[in-house]
Formats: structure tokens, sequence, C-alpha cells
């Protein structure tokens, strides 16, 4: 998840669904549409008519305070600043937004009258979505749970490796390329020649029994590792080598492997299962690799803060203000007893995560949590919906930012 550009479950990010539409046509959505030169995602409801109902939010509230506290945490961080002021959204103001819920919270009020206290105190954004309309196409991720081993073998024979010390970063992270002998930059191996060179060899972090398992691990940006003895090791996301992601998923379409309706990450795990001999050609379509650490705990986002299931959302982290309180309006697949059911979902969630395949106001990944549950749920989510963010009016920001 570092972008850690986190990684989505954008195995399945470039289906096609009726949506975004003229009046005169059906056309395929461009999810991934940019923002105009000098647009903002997001834009100020002043009727309040048009607030999102928060009825079900209200009374939904599970983790929803650790969600904030992780916010917070970020935020408390110097560094944090630099990527404020999003138009009029502050440093100042998004800290001051996470504490007055934080106080809602604190103080016991529910349902109804926490939807009231809410809408006396903040201001409601709206994304502009893909088509100035609002629209949101939401997909899902998860951490994934494969058995691996800290050290090769027969069985534990396909690695995955830690941030190589040539890759260069900026000051925010973003990835420069591979440094030269001679001081030089160029841009970072992709993932055929990292795997086919053996440049990496010696910085392997960890070993995994399937090279599909592998490359999940890649998209989603963590996985958690479970080890001979039985013990659990997490993976975390350090650093990617600067490709743009490409979906192998689409080029399954494309070759008829999987039917549109049909695609999932279960079809794809089975599929190479079946043809193990096919996993290179198609994971070398993604020219995007993923570079890992040990982590403690529980996996983390790209502010490096936990992520917490149906709370924590990734979205492009060069438009939308990061550690955000959020409202996500949608439908969402829930676990209910050994079933997985999907319906309409409203509730509130955090802006700490992101994705290589999430650019563009059209776009948001919802993280579904950890394991195999968490996994056919996020193979579910390919909807779109609208979504809001929350900030504390202007005037009411004072005490807030007291000490």
């Amino acid at each position: 998840m570092k972008q850690k550009i986190f990684f989505s479950l954008v195995l399945l990010a470039s289906l096609t669904l009726v949506g975004c539409k003229t009046a005169q046509e059906i056309e395929a959505p461009q999810y991934d549409k940019p923002l105009p030169p000098g647009a903002y995602a997001l834009r100020k409801i002043t009727d309040p008519a048009m607030f999102p109902n928060l009825t079900f939010a209200c009374y939904e509230l599970k983790d929803l305070r650790e969600g904030v506290h992780n916010s917070l945490s970020y935020l408390s961080k110097p560094s944090s600043k630099q990527f404020f002021p999003m138009a009029d959204i502050t440093h100042d103001r998004t800290v001051a937004s996470l504490r007055a819920m934080a106080q809602l919270l604190d103080s016991g009020l529910f349902g109804k009258e926490l939807d009231a206290a809410i809408r006396a105190r903040f201001e409601f954004y709206q994304s502009v979505g893909c088509d100035d309309r609002g629209t949101v196409l939401y997909t899902g991720y998860y951490t994934p749970i494969f058995d691996g081993s800290l050290k090769p073998s027969e069985k534990y024979k396909y690695p995955l490796y830690k941030q190589p010390a040539d890759l260069v970063k900026n000051d925010t992270g973003e990835i420069l390329g591979q440094k030269l002998a001679d001081g030089s930059v160029k841009p970072y191996p992709d993932r055929r020649e990292i795997d086919q060179s053996g440049m990496l060899k010696g910085q392997e972090v960890a070993w995994l029994t399937d090279p599909f398992e592998v490359y999940i691990a890649h998209v989603q940006g963590s996985a958690i590792l479970r080890m001979p003895d039985g013990k659990q090791v997490t993976l975390g996301y350090a650093a990617t080598n600067g490709h743009e992601y490409n979906s192998v998923g689409s080029q399954m379409i494309k070759d008829g492997l999987v039917p549109s309706q049909g695609l999932s990450l279960k079809a794809m795990i089975d599929y190479f299962k079946a043809h193990p001999q096919q996993v290179d050609k198609y994971v070398y379509q993604n020219p995007r690799y993923v570079f890992f650490r040990t982590d403690s705990g529980n996996p983390r986002g790209c502010l490096n803060e936990p992520v917490i299931p149906m709370r924590s959302i990734a979205t492009d982290k060069s438009i939308y203000p990061r550690a955000s309180l959020a409202v996500v309006k949608t439908k969402l697949p829930r676990a209910i007893g050994g079933a997985v059911r999907k319906s309409a979902y409203t509730g509130f969630a955090l802006d700490q995560d992101a994705g290589g395949a999430i650019r563009a106001p059209g776009r948001c990944d919802v993280y579904m949590g950890v394991g195999d549950t968490a996994g056919k749920m996020a193979g579910q989510v390919y909807e779109e919906g609208k979504l809001y963010y929350l900030f504390v009016k202007p005037g009411l920001m004072g005490p807030y930012l007291k000490k």
C-alpha cells in the first residue's frame, strides 16, 4: 500500500459498464478521464438538499474512530503539510475536521443526533467524478494470505524484493528512476527486465510458491505470508519501479480467456493454475513492479498508517486531500454468515491510500480486509457511485486547532 502507492484490486479496472451516458447514445465511460487544467476534484455543495443521506452511516460506526485517529496521526507529521492546500482545503482545516468528528464520536452521539450535528458543523464537498456529474467507479482491494518463506527452497522459489538501493525518489516519494554509477538517472527497468535479468538477486525479502501469487501481491501492494512454522509475516509496500500500471485482466478479456462478466480474481487464479506456462506472457504486459518491506501489525496504506476494512479508501493523491474524512455511496458486498452479498451502502471512510490504477476523480478503491473472504468481496466491487468529503465550517475551526 505505500504508493506506498498502494495497489488496488484493479484486476477489474478496465471492464466496461454502462454509465456516464448521454441521452443520445450509450458510451463506454472513461472513469480515468483526467481533470481539465486548473480544475479541482472536489466541488462544494451549496444546497443542503443535495447532501448525501447519512442515516445509515450514522448508525454504522464500527472502527470509524480508529480510522480518524490514524488520519490524525499522519497529519501530525510535518511532512504531511507539503500536500496542502488543495483549493480551500488547508492542512489546518483537515486536522480541525478530523478532530471535530472525533469529538462527536467520543460524545456518544449516534444515528439521527449524530447526523444533525454533522450537518450543523460541516460543509459537504462532492467529487466531480468522471463526467463532471459526480460519477465515480468503485473497485475493491485486499491483503491476501499466501504460503511463504524467508528462505528459498524447491517449494519456495518465487521472490518478492525489497526496495533496491539504486531506486531514486524525490521528496514527495515520486519515482525518478535508477541511479547509475556515473550519477545519472534513467527510467527503472520494467517487470520483464527485472525478472529475467536477475538484477535484484540478493535483495529478496521473501519467497512464495506460485508466480501468479507474486503478481497478486504486487497488485494489492501488501501480503501476509504464512511461514512453514505457522507464524505470519506482514509484507508492506515500499516502492514501485515507477512504470504505469497496465491491466492483465483486460488483456485476458481481449484474448477471450475470461468473459467480461466473469472476470474475478478467483477466475484469474484458477486460469493460471491450470495454465502456469502463460503466467509470464500476461504479467509481463504490466511493466509496473512493486518492492516490499517487512512490517509489523496490520497492513498500511500510502500514508504509512494502518488501513481498516470498509473505512480506508484509495484515491488519486495528486487531486484528493489525503487523510480526509469522506463518505462512500455505492453498492458494496458484505460477509453475512458464510455468504457474500452486495447491497446499497453509504458509509464514512478515510482517504488513506492510493493505487497504481487509481487515477483521476472518477476512481476510488475500498479496502476490504485480509484473507480469502476479503478477496472474494474485493473481486465483486465494480460499481458506480458518488464520493463526498466533509470539512468543518471555517468559522468553527478555532477550538479544534488549540493545542
